[in-house]
């Protein structure tokens, strides 16, 4: 059996016909300003699946077409809001200096670090009184695949709220989700288990 791959960039230029390229990390900045400005929300352009479904063409020039009537000045709407955004990077990339950085690995390294263990711990000891079970922390080797604790037998992965709206992480978790959020007096969290 031959295995062919085809890279994402490939694969949009079979579908659609056209090839962009973009130079070196201009779309991880533009990903990450749009995500601060939320610029291809469903409120800014649409609800894409749902207007896909609607869509009765087979071809991308009638997707085009099609989207530019039904959904005018979407696009450029957000462009606007994240090329402002982009503009608010450049100026906050000018305030960043090495201090800046070894500052943030501190503060990531040591500062969240302690902090998120503390959570996770507290929040395994809570989960495991209120079911009546004993719990512990992972193995680096079970840390590793994603699994923070467990409570009982069950494989817990604990991550702050945001977790699940941060498209970047590829992070595959296994085991039951414990979602948590800090509050000004303590923090909450929701498991469904």
């Amino acid at each position: 059996m031959r295995e062919v791959k085809l890279t994402n960039t490939e694969l949009a230029a079979e579908v659609s016909g056209r090839l962009l390229e973009f130079p070196k990390y201009t779309t991880q900045i533009i990903n990450l300003a749009n995500q601060n400005a939320q610029g291809t929300r469903p409120r800014v352009v649409g609800q894409m699946t749902e207007l896909f479904r609607q869509f009765g063409g087979k071809t991308f020039e009638e997707w085009d077409a099609w989207y530019r009537e039904r959904k005018s000045g979407a696009l450029d709407d957000a462009a606007d809001r994240i090329y402002a955004m982009v503009e608010n990077l450049r100026e906050a990339v000018q305030l960043i200096d090495r201090e800046m950085v070894r500052e943030w690995v501190e503060d990531l390294v040591l500062v969240k670090t302690f902090v998120g263990l503390c959570f996770q711990e507290a929040i395994l000891s809570k989960i495991a009184q209120m079911k009546g079970l004993s719990f512990r922390v992972s193995t680096p080797a079970e840390e590793s695949r994603g699994i923070d604790g467990f409570i009982g037998d069950t494989a817990v992965s604990i991550k702050p709220s945001t977790y699940t709206t941060k498209n970047m992480l590829g992070e595959h978790l296994q085991g039951e989700l414990v979602l948590y959020e800090k509050k000004k007096d303590g923090i909450s969290f929701s498991f469904n288990f």
